[in-house]
């Protein structure tokens, strides 16, 4: 679950670093934190990105373990990705 998020938020800088999808992005983090959105909506809002079977299988395991954590590490999910937006890197864009 660890490495799941730190390679997820590891990749922020460099997608925002390209000027694309920032809000896009930050939609479906928000998202992913977000203990209110059970798992088929959080496929439903994601069906456009998901290309097979196997990719949706994934995101799946990534929202139910986000489900399973309490609101304090969700709270510092969300305080973690406020930190990488309010980087360098991301802050002009």
């Amino acid at each position: 679950m660890k490495l799941v998020m730190v390679l997820m938020l590891a990749a922020l800088p460099l997608y925002c670093y390209a000027g694309i999808g920032c809000d896009l992005l930050d939609d479906v983090v928000n998202t992913t934190i977000n203990p209110d959105v059970n798992v088929t909506e959080y496929i439903d809002s994601l069906k456009g990105f998901l290309p097979d079977e196997e990719t949706e299988k994934a995101f799946t395991f990534m929202k139910e373990c986000f489900l399973h954590q309490s609101r304090e590490s969700l709270e510092k999910v969300q305080e973690l990705q406020q930190a990488i937006y309010s980087s360098v890197w991301c802050a002009q864009y």
